[in-house]
């Protein structure tokens, strides 16, 4: 049985060979096809030795004919060009240059607008008022008052020493009356300058699969801009009182002790 398989196998390759045109090759050879169990087990093993296209056949199983090696190199090629593409995309937002009507437009989303760089000259700094504002910066909100300072996420269309007003306001609120914005207040506004870009405390990210031997470890510093609040508009602000102090010259005085006869 052996035997047998082995002929039909020469045979089927014989078939493969001829629908090549390399007749040339087989003519010469004589090729008997099975015809009985009488067949010795040297006949397929002297045809293998002989017939030149079997080299011919064991050089092709090398070869990968199936699809499976042709869907691996796609996928590879594949990966290769998403990477590229992932690369490029990566420069392109790195390289990308903003426009001032996009820079405009993409500061007002966030809920700021740059009114250009702090003069030497100017005195924006006032005393405390008692008046409070919550606004709107990103995803984040704050409580602020006249000369509070705040860490939000870094603003990129900004410089040191700008000029902002803040114009996402929700609330306004003193000591007489309190303004709620639906949900934006209009007419609110806050001033503010930008004193620094900072990064925050490292945070470690860790990550394991147990029993996969999968560790990593990473760590994040979060870009940060710290804005000095200058100014609250929009409501009506109460006038300051004025507390006189006692002068110090009249806490220290005594009063003479009298002699009594």
């Amino acid at each position: 049985m052996a035997s047998l398989r082995c002929l039909r196998e020469l045979s089927r390759r014989a078939t493969t060979v001829l629908s090549i045109n390399q007749t040339p090759l087989i003519s010469s050879l004589p090729i008997s096809e099975p015809c009985g169990t009488t067949i010795t087990h040297a006949t397929p093993r002297s045809l293998t030795r002989d017939l030149p296209w079997c080299n011919l056949s064991s050089r092709s199983q090398g070869r990968h004919f199936s699809s499976k090696a042709n869907d691996t190199d796609e996928s590879s090629e594949g990966e290769d060009d998403d990477e590229e593409d992932y690369e490029d995309s990566a420069e392109m937002e790195v390289e990308r240059e903003y426009s001032p009507a996009e820079k405009v437009e993409a500061a007002a989303e966030i809920g700021y607008k740059v009114m250009g760089p702090l003069k030497p000259s100017e005195r924006l700094f006032k005393p405390y008022e008692p008046v409070f504002a919550v606004v709107q910066i990103g995803s984040h909100q704050f409580k602020v008052s006249n000369g509070d300072s705040i860490f939000t996420e870094k603003l990129k269309f900004c410089d040191i020493n700008d000029k902002l007003v803040l114009t996402k306001v929700l609330l306004l609120g003193s000591a007489s009356q309190t303004i709620i914005g639906r949900p934006i207040l209009p007419d609110a506004t806050v001033h503010a300058v930008v004193e620094e870009h900072a990064l925050d405390e490292k945070v470690l990210i860790f990550k394991k699969k147990r029993r996969k031997n999968y560790r990593r470890t990473t760590g994040h510093r979060q870009e940060l801009t710290k804005l000095r609040i200058t100014d609250i508009q929009g409501i009506e602000k109460p006038e300051p009182t004025i507390v006189h102090k006692p002068s110090k010259a009249a806490d220290t005085e005594q009063p003479e002790a009298e002699l009594v006869g």
